[in-house]
């Protein structure tokens, strides 16, 4: 199940992790700490698209009117009674209400129960068995809320099988994160570099390979935006700024080695992402070059509980899960007694509370 709920970059920041050799272990760790926030708090924090099916009628106190459904649930697309029927019943959505009505304390609205319109002559019905017999097909989850994170740049778009995507600002995408395009869900597995058009080395000379010569100049419209990495021959750079042609970057970024480069090298930018398609339930489709890409991002709470516990893991891990971390004089005693401090207090707000649903 390919949701993170942090990037593979921002972990490799917080760490202060560089080279490619370690990307594998830092995906691994990030999904598992990903999939322990799901466990703990019986949630999950990017939507998926699902039917899901109840028993009718529920044994719980309520009317007959009522369904109360096991997950967050953030929007019907079809709502049927009578489903192990060979010919279901479609409630129409104006004939069923969506409760609580009014938004949680975040603002967001997630709903825990589905009510018919008493106004209405529809009704919940077993059909030939009580078994399954009510499926809910929507979105569900803690929140559908996204971020821009700028659009597709590939010449004549994407087909529905491509499994490579080019976007036109990396600064916005990071690896293990969720795109939405058009209503198809993708996951970035990894990233790479290509050359951007014929935009070059533009120094009137060569660049040195000198630390401290941090300033590199473009040609114009170069397009190239702060927070994305460029690449001139085996050399990564991180672009830390933008000023018209001057771009301000961190030399030798990602285990990279510095290196001198001639002028008029091609200027290569982190923009190629690998993808998987049609994640949490959605349909994959094709997209257009410029559709408009967002990205599901956890509330921020949940990022930093999970950068906490991947940090946590990869320490203890790498130390054979002892008592401490690191060797010799740098070694420092590992209590736990933060991290599970943090967990107690994300779990207990967050832990969805378990209900006689069927």
């Amino acid at each position: 199940m390919p949701n993170f709920y942090i990037s593979r970059e921002r972990f490799k920041s917080a760490t202060s992790i560089s080279g490619t050799q370690f990307n594998d272990a830092v995906d691994r760790v990030i999904e598992a700490s990903s999939r322990d926030i799901d466990r703990w708090t019986r949630r999950f924090f990017i939507p998926k698209t699902q039917t899901r099916l109840y028993h009718y009628p529920q044994n719980r106190p309520g009317r007959a009117t009522v369904i109360w459904v096991d997950q967050d649930l953030l929007s019907i697309t079809t709502l049927q009674t009578k489903a192990q029927n060979a010919t279901p019943t479609t409630i129409s959505s104006s004939d069923y209400f969506l409760e609580p009505a009014n938004p949680e304390p975040d603002g967001n609205s997630r709903y825990n129960r589905v009510e018919i319109d008493e106004s209405t002559t529809a009704a919940f019905e077993a059909g030939d068995t009580p078994q399954r017999s009510i499926s809910v097909a929507g979105s569900w989850g803690w929140s559908g809320v996204t971020q821009t994170a700028g659009s597709v740049d590939d010449s004549g778009g994407i087909s529905d099988s491509d499994t490579a995507l080019i976007i036109s600002d990396a600064s916005k995408v990071g690896v293990g994160e969720t795109l939405l395009i058009d209503s198809e869900q993708i996951f970035v597995s990894d990233r790479d570099f290509a050359a951007k058009g014929s935009v070059l080395l533009n120094m009137g000379g060569d660049l040195g390979a000198v630390n401290s010569t941090t300033t590199v100049t473009l040609d114009s419209s170069h397009g190239i935006v702060a927070g994305e990495v460029i690449r001139l021959d085996s050399e990564k750079m991180y672009v830390v700024s933008v000023s018209t042609n001057d771009v301000t970057v961190i030399r030798a970024y990602d285990g990279s080695v510095l290196a001198a480069h001639s002028n008029d090298v091609a200027i290569h930018v982190n923009r190629t992402l690998t993808i998987e398609r049609a994640v949490n339930g959605t349909t994959a489709a094709s997209h257009s070059d410029s559709a408009s890409i967002t990205k599901y991002t956890p509330e921020p709470d949940v990022t930093r509980w999970a950068l906490a516990e991947a940090i946590t893991t990869w320490h203890q891990e790498h130390s054979g899960w002892g008592r401490s971390i690191g060797t010799g004089d740098g070694a420092t005693e590992f209590s736990g007694r933060e991290i599970t401090q943090l967990r107690e207090s994300m779990a207990g707000y967050y832990r969805r509370t378990r209900e006689a649903v069927i």
